[in-house]
């Protein structure tokens, strides 16, 4: 009897673990492949934002397995367009003298005028960015300024300061991307944080936010990290798509740091990066009408603008922004530029 017992203890342990082999493999099937994926062109992006030729690398991807990847070295300086103005001077100055700011979903010119207005704007007395009598508007002017007025324990005495960083301040700076070849499906979209920079959330309440930041981890995060990228993916001219701006945590120290017409400003970690998509940067036309490509994501998907030739919408994106369609396969759509978002999360697998 104990024999029997004996066997029949072994048969079940083997049908049981027979049973949890199938449903492994089983579930790796259920992945279910597109019709149409394309690989990343890597002759789309710019030479001139690069500060090395594109190279491929073999990388470790976020499910485990290996693939070949490009090594992006961008210099964080667009060649396409001018970077800046951010902050006008004098609250007599026009547009042409300031950049942007978003806000509930619409974005702002940030002229004279939207300065000396900041107190009704925002409901809030203590706003007051400029000299009630000769109308100078208060910015950074110098490197030193800007870190102080970026830093997460921002004295009392940068309080109403408009923040501009300068690219001069970061010509140095130069960051390493790895994107696969070849985009490669997840069995579950990876779901980006819409709290401050990457997936740690806003910064606590009353800090600053510019110097809190995270900068982007290109290289030098451990190879088996299975954290995912805080930014977004990378436009043609190697500038990154970056995760929402903490504006909350930017208003709160009554200082605005805005953003120039395409979307980008500067912080001495990360260097000029995007909030918003504008329309300013390098963009491949498509010949049907649909959305501009304007860049890729991390995970090799395509992004491309919010609206198509006649200015619509997509209707029919997924969680993480993206769509499937047999001339680009798999990709995403840009949110609006004043919802202050790119997109929601990474349909693929990224490179470690």
């Amino acid at each position: 009897m104990k024999k029997y017992n004996l066997k029949l203890l072994t048969l079940s342990l083997f049908l049981v673990g027979l049973s949890a082999c199938k449903s492994n493999s089983d579930s790796k099937k259920t992945i279910t492949q597109d019709k149409v994926t394309i690989a990343v062109n890597s002759d789309y992006f710019l030479s001139g934002g690069l500060a090395e030729p594109i190279s491929i690398v073999s990388r470790t991807l976020s499910d485990g397995s290996t693939a070949d990847c490009y090594k992006i070295v961008a210099t964080s300086t667009p060649t396409d367009h001018t970077m800046g103005p951010w902050c006008p001077t004098n609250i007599s100055d026009d547009a042409s003298a300031g950049g942007i700011w978003m806000q509930d979903g619409k974005v702002y010119d940030v002229d004279g005028e939207f300065v000396k207005n900041l107190a009704t704007f925002y409901k809030d007395d203590t706003w007051m960015l400029y000299n009630s009598e000769t109308g100078e508007i208060t910015k950074t002017s110098t490197k030193e300024e800007c870190e102080e007025a970026a830093n997460p324990n921002v004295g009392e005495e940068y309080k109403n300061y408009c923040v501009e960083c300068l690219p001069s301040y970061v010509s140095d700076v130069t960051h390493t991307y790895y994107i696969p070849v070849t985009p490669k499906k997840a069995a579950t979209p990876y779901a980006f944080s819409r709290g401050g920079r990457g997936l740690g959330g806003p910064p606590p309440a009353g800090k600053r936010p510019e110097g809190g930041e995270r900068p982007p981890k290109p290289e030098g995060r451990p190879e088996n990290s299975s954290a995912m990228p805080s930014s977004r993916g990378l436009a043609f001219n190697g500038v990154v798509f970056d995760a929402p701006a903490p504006t909350d945590n930017i208003l709160s120290a009554y200082t605005l740091a805005p953003f120039d017409d395409a979307g980008g400003h500067i912080n001495l970690a990360a260097g000029y990066h995007y909030h918003a998509a504008t329309g300013v940067s390098k963009k491949i036309t498509q010949t049907d009408k649909h959305a501009a490509m304007i860049g890729y994501a991390f995970d090799g998907y395509g992004i491309y603008e919010n609206t198509d030739a006649d200015g619509n919408e997509a209707k029919d994106l997924d969680a993480s922004r993206g769509h499937y369609d047999d001339v680009r396969g798999y990709h995403y759509h840009v949110d609006k530029a004043g919802n202050n978002n790119f997109i929601n999360g990474l349909r693929g697998e990224y490179a470690q």
